[in-house]
């Protein structure tokens, strides 16, 4: 299953939905292309909603930190929201659930950029 990505706004922060897998190939670059896209247009504050991904390897997870870099280097927040069990257990397993900040609902995630 190839992964999917719908962008929407709350409250000035675009939340990105993503659904699939993030994996080597065709889902690593969506996923790069659209962090990008939204940095080069100016997004400050971009959540990556990954509650509906079911697979990730280390090229998406390569990807995810490498979009956590180029934002915070571009003076943007880039935060996670609610992580399904396997993304979960990946993350503590590489030791980046350190790295990044991660939140299980979407409302106090919105409320920390402010």
């Amino acid at each position: 299953m190839a992964l999917t990505i719908a962008s929407r706004e709350v409250d000035g922060v675009t939340v990105l939905d993503l659904s699939g897998r993030i994996t080597l190939g065709e889902g690593s670059v969506q996923l790069r292309e659209a962090i990008r896209d939204l940095i080069g247009k100016g997004s400050k504050s971009i959540l990556l909603n990954l509650g509906n991904v079911n697979y990730i390897d280390s090229s998406g997870l390569g990807e995810l930190v490498g979009a956590y870099t180029t934002a915070k280097n571009q003076g943007a927040a880039l935060k996670l929201l609610s992580l399904t069990k396997k993304v979960k257990d990946v993350l503590q397993l590489t030791k980046l659930y350190t790295v990044f900040d991660i939140y299980d609902d979407e409302a106090s995630a919105i409320a920390s950029y402010k």
